[in-house]
C-alpha cells in the first residue's frame, strides 16, 4: 500500500512563502510522477503543478506559474512545493498524489492520479 504524508501548511501573511513536502513511502517512488492539487471551501480541486519521474520537466497551473516551484528528491522519496508571493486566493487544502510515470500527458487531470495524501491547510490573510 502507497502512503503519502504532507507537511508545511499554516497560515502565512499574503506576499509571504510556504513550503509544502510530501513523503511517499510503500511504493517505487521513482516510477510516479507526482502531482500537487489544491480544493478551496466551495471549489473543485484544482491542478497546481506536475513533475516527471526524473524531475527533468514540471508543468504549472497558470495562476500559480513564476510564483510557485515543484521539486523531487528521489533518493528521499519526497516531493515539495515552494510557493513565493502567496496571495489570499491560494488559501486551500494541498494534496499530493502519484501519477503513473506513462500517464504525464494527462497530469492536469485529478482522475489520473492513483494515491493521494490526505492534504495540509495552507491559509493566506490578506
Amino acid at each position: 500500500q502507497v502512503h503519502l504524508l504532507e507537511s508545511g501548511g499554516g497560515l502565512v501573511q499574503a506576499g509571504h512563502s510556504l513550503r509544502l513536502s510530501c513523503v511517499v513511502s510503500g511504493g517505487t517512488f521513482s516510477n510516479y510522477a507526482m502531482g500537487w492539487f489544491r480544493q478551496a471551501p466551495g471549489k473543485r480541486r484544482e491542478f497546481v503543478a506536475a513533475i516527471r519521474r526524473s524531475g527533468d520537466t514540471a508543468d504549472y497551473a497558470d495562476s500559480v506559474a513564476g510564483r510557485f516551484t515543484i521539486s523531487r528528491d528521489n533518493a528521499r522519496n519526497t516531493v515539495a512545493l515552494q510557493m513565493n508571493s502567496l496571495k489570499s486566493e491560494d488559501t486551500a487544502v494541498y494534496s499530493c498524489a502519484t501519477l503513473d510515470g506513462s500517464r504525464w500527458l494527462f497530469r492536469k487531470l485529478a482522475n489520473e492520479y492513483v494515491y493521494w495524501g490526505q492534504g495540509t491547510q495552507v491559509t493566506v490573510s490578506s
